[in-house]
């Protein structure tokens, strides 16, 4: 799996996006430190996204990348900080639109845009070189962020997404710009789904400053329990390590065990996703079957899921029982094995049954889950661009 952008597989929980203060007085979205990350010319932008697959045919200025460290929450609602990668374009735009990327699943923490080069790097860099203040946030425990990564967990991909967007505008705000208040919203794979989530919270007021501005979700696991199912009877790609890393995550959530030997058949797994193993030291370590990774007891639970992770499945299939007020085009492809279209199937059916107007873009039968994003980016930032 493109791991920096491919395990996607997961549950979410929707919920209220906490207060803007903390509990320490400092308030959420407050900036702590802003570190360059790149500036290149308009040519250096184009090859840089030539190099990972994108379309440069848009670009039309140099950028200046840097990466922010802010105040935000924890899923408990404690203060912690954040990282995110802000990219700036080089014009005289006072106003400028603001783009936020999400991107999809990552289990080390250096994979992400605000730390090293790579897909979502790249995608950040994309908008803002086409005009658009853009913010790809690094979620919690991610990029330079403190503890471990709450994967697939909604509400706080949401305060952490929320909070990047309120410090992009405070370090925009320094540089004499007042970004337009209409935030659009898209993202790969986990940030796919996390689209759609904070694009319910920002048309909820999330922030009074902030308005919900477009959605466009890239090949989003928009329903969790049939792709947990899927995952099960090894019916997708990667799906071993999906559950493994939604099940170590979400025990931090919801404890879902006592001890990884109650999960695992081996529990040194537990210990691969802490945020500081690289693909390449967490993939051979995996088996190749859900069968040998799971104790049978564990295995039952997640096939019959009841209590706390039941009523987490029910809320995350809930995700897009909504009627956003902007026009949403899912992106998705027929040829995924991660994440089946029909996820996308079913979010654009329910979005459709409460009155919102979404369409569905299949990208085509060759269309892998990696490279549903270089197809898809280009058409994303025309439609914005037409909005």
């Amino acid at each position: 799996m493109r791991l920096a952008a491919a395990v996607s597989c997961g549950a979410l929980l929707v919920g209220a996006v906490p207060a803007a203060g903390s509990a320490t007085g400092r308030p959420r979205g407050a900036l702590v430190s802003v570190t360059p990350v790149a500036e290149l010319d308009a040519d250096q932008v184009s090859r840089y996204l030539t190099r990972f697959g994108l379309d440069p045919s848009q670009v039309r200025y140099g950028v200046d990348a840097k990466r922010i460290v802010y105040r935000t929450v924890d899923p408990r609602g404690r203060p912690t900080s954040a990282s995110a990668l802000v990219a700036v374009p080089h014009n005289s735009d006072r106003t400028p639109r603001h783009v936020t990327w999400l991107h999809g699943t990552t289990a080390y923490r250096g994979s992400v845009a605000s730390v090293s080069d790579g897909n979502d790097r790249a995608a950040a860099l994309l908008f803002a070189a086409a005009g658009y203040l853009t913010t790809a946030p690094d979620y919690l425990g991610l990029g330079v962020g403190p503890g471990a990564h709450p994967y697939a967990h909604a509400r706080s991909t949401v305060t952490a997404s929320v909070d990047a967007l309120r410090a992009t505008r405070q370090l925009a705000g320094r540089e004499g710009r007042r970004p337009d208040p209409r935030v659009l919203v898209t993202g790969h794979s986990q940030g796919g789904h996390a689209t759609m989530a904070l694009g319910q919270a920002l048309q909820q007021h999330a922030d009074p400053r902030l308005r919900l501005g477009g959605l466009a979700p890239i090949a989003g696991p928009l329903r969790p329990s049939a792709l947990i199912s899927d995952a099960l009877a090894g019916r997708i790609a990667n799906g071993v390590a999906y559950l493994a890393y939604w099940t170590v995550a979400w025990n931090r959530l919801y404890h879902l065990y006592d001890s990884p030997a109650e999960a695992f058949r081996d529990p040194s797994v537990e210990a691969l996703f802490d945020g500081d193993h690289p693909n390449e030291e967490i993939f051979p370590r995996l088996p190749a079957t859900v069968t040998e990774l799971f104790t049978p007891d564990y295995l039952a639970r997640l096939e019959q899921p009841a209590g706390v992770l039941g009523t987490a499945l029910t809320e995350a299939d809930r995700f897009c029982d909504w009627r956003p007020r902007v026009p949403v085009r899912l992106y998705a492809s027929s040829g995924d094995r991660d994440v089946p279209i029909q996820s996308s199937a079913y979010c654009r059916q329910r979005l459709d049954q409460h009155g919102a107007h979404a369409v569905l873009v299949d990208l085509g039968a060759d269309v892998d889950h990696g490279r549903a994003p270089d197809l898809a980016l280009p058409r994303i930032l025309a439609g914005f661009d037409r909005s």
